[in-house]
């Protein structure tokens, strides 16, 4: 039985094939360099070692390239990075068979947080101006990526209560046992003893760090990363990462690291849409952990036609017939009527209360009426009668029912979008955790590698890698031509002589910075 045979290891090669040879002209690998090229080093701040002594540096440009490969590919330890450059033939391409080590990739990553946000707004543009952004329907959420830290290093004020309880416990019991021990179980005891007291010394160093602090977790693997709910009531040491998904085809547009929940993240995350969009003509779906009136109250103020999901109502009356949501209220006379046909009345003054970290103005609504109300075991267990609290922002939360119920169908549409990227970085892709460790700003990298990657891969994907690729290939060049003769004399040019298939406007950021005077 024949099989295909292969070449003999040992046979001298007479004519070896380059390495752009062996990389096919439409391999993505060739569109991850020539976007990387299509970057102004000096507009995106990258971190660049600038001394004459020692050994050289490696460019940015040649460590990002290697990183949105990695993205690409599912590989993001600069230890596997650097092994890859050394038996990965697209790689060798991509990297002109350089070799960084391992601690210069991750010190790359770590170093330039903000230089890598600026790499995915790159994507962004690249998509706005292919038209792939629509920027009148976006959905906003926010996703759990694991952090590099465990439960077991992750401390409450009641944690800690309980192990210095338990390290007292042993100290006593072992101050007990020494008083009757002899010699050589002396010296063992002792030992204990001294392990327990600088247990206990570090337990309560981080007792007073949370109490000069305020904060009520400490974790000691990576010191900003916080114990929280991830799905069903399991709880995960992790990163919140708010997102926000233009609908058109599910690309994210921004995206911002935190460490808490998603009450209060709702209005920052609407300023900076208004920005990257240029408008605030858009409709913004978010779900009920977003419901907070405060927050609803700056979505509105900023124009935008915001529906944010209604939780449901956290206590019912004994019938909920008489919940809440059945007073009518009437805002010309500031009053509610019940279902009784009562009015409740306010004394006008607001009620400050306390909401967690934030506090509210609230208003009483009550009536005399209750106490011979026959419905009055029906609508309330107080016995002083039935009390209405409305909150300063009520208005705005009653006009983001009225949006909802008004476009329910637009509303159910918020899953799909902001859902889809979720689903292909955290399952396909399985970056499901943060890779780095020590704080938000390293972490925040690390999230913006992985939403360029996706960004990247979408754009591949809608548009296709000849088109990118065609599109790439007459940008670089042109940004090199104006960028080199910026440092000549100036010279006038016209953008309507420029002859390119792409929107021009991506060659105004060059122009800025050239000497040219263009019309």
């Amino acid at each position: 039985m024949q099989f295909i045979q292969g070449k003999d290891r040992a046979q001298s090669i007479l004519f070896p094939e380059s390495l752009d040879q062996i990389v096919e002209p439409d391999n993505e690998v060739r569109i991850i360099d020539l976007f990387v090229e299509s970057i102004h080093l000096t507009d995106f701040k990258f971190v660049i070692k600038t001394t004459t002594e020692g050994r050289p540096a490696y460019h940015p440009k040649d460590l990002l390239k290697l990183y949105v490969y990695g993205y690409l590919n599912s590989i993001r330890s600069s230890r596997a990075l650097e092994k890859e450059c050394k038996r990965n033939i697209e790689v060798m391409w991509l990297m002109k068979e350089l070799v960084p080590d391992h601690n210069t990739i991750s010190n790359f990553r770590r170093d330039n947080e903000k230089a890598i946000r600026k790499v995915f707004r790159h994507t962004v543009s690249i998509a706005k101006h292919f038209d792939l952004i629509g920027g009148k329907l976006i959905a906003g959420d926010s996703t759990k990526l694991r952090a590099q830290n465990s439960k077991k290093n992750n401390f409450t004020p009641k944690k800690i209560e309980k192990h210095l309880e338990y390290i007292e416990a042993k100290l006593n019991e072992y101050n007990n046992a020494l008083a009757t021990a002899d010699d050589d179980n002396k010296q063992v005891i002792k030992k204990e003893i001294q392990k327990h007291t600088e247990r206990k010394l570090g337990y309560e160093n981080m007792q007073r760090q949370l109490e000069q602090t305020g904060e009520v977790q400490i974790s000691t693997s990576d010191p900003e990363s916080r114990q929280m709910i991830t799905r069903n009531n399991i709880t995960e040491v992790a990163y919140n990462v708010q997102t926000v998904v233009d609908a058109k085809n599910y690309l994210p547009i921004d995206y911002k690291v935190t460490n808490e929940n998603d009450s209060k993240a709702m209005g920052g995350m609407l300023r900076r849409t208004i920005v990257i969009l240029k408008s605030n003509d858009f409709t913004a779906l978010y779900d009920k952990g977003y419901h907070t009136g405060s927050e609803i109250k700056t979505g509105q103020d900023l124009g935008i036609n915001l529906m944010v999901a209604i939780p449901e109502v956290a206590s019912h009356a004994p019938d909920e017939s008489y919940d809440v949501a059945k007073f009518v209220y009437d805002s010309a006379k500031d009053t509610y009527t019940c279902p009784q046909n009562q009015v409740l009345t306010t004394n006008g003054s607001w009620y400050i209360k306390n909401r967690g970290k934030s506090f509210t103005q609230m208003k009483h609504y009550k009536t005399k009426a209750c106490n011979t109300c026959p419905a009055k075991d029906l609508c309330t267990k107080n016995k002083e009668g039935r009390l209405i609290e409305r909150s300063e922002h009520a208005t705005y939360v009653e006009q983001n029912r009225v949006n909802i119920e008004a476009n329910t169908a637009t509303y159910k549409r918020r899953q799909a979008i902001v859902e889809h990227p979720y689903g292909i970085i955290k399952r396909q892709w399985g970056f499901y955790y943060i890779m780095t460790k020590k704080g938000k700003k390293r972490a925040s990298a690390d999230v913006g590698f992985i939403f360029t990657a996706y960004n990247l891969r979408r754009i591949m994907n809608i548009l296709g890698v000849n088109a990118l690729q065609k599109f790439f290939q007459e940008l670089v060049p042109l940004f090199f031509t104006i960028m080199t003769s910026a440092k000549a004399i100036s010279v006038r040019i016209r953008l309507s002589d420029i002859k390119v298939n792409f929107p021009k406007s991506f060659l105004q950021p060059a122009l800025n910075k050239a000497v040219f005077v263009y019309i």
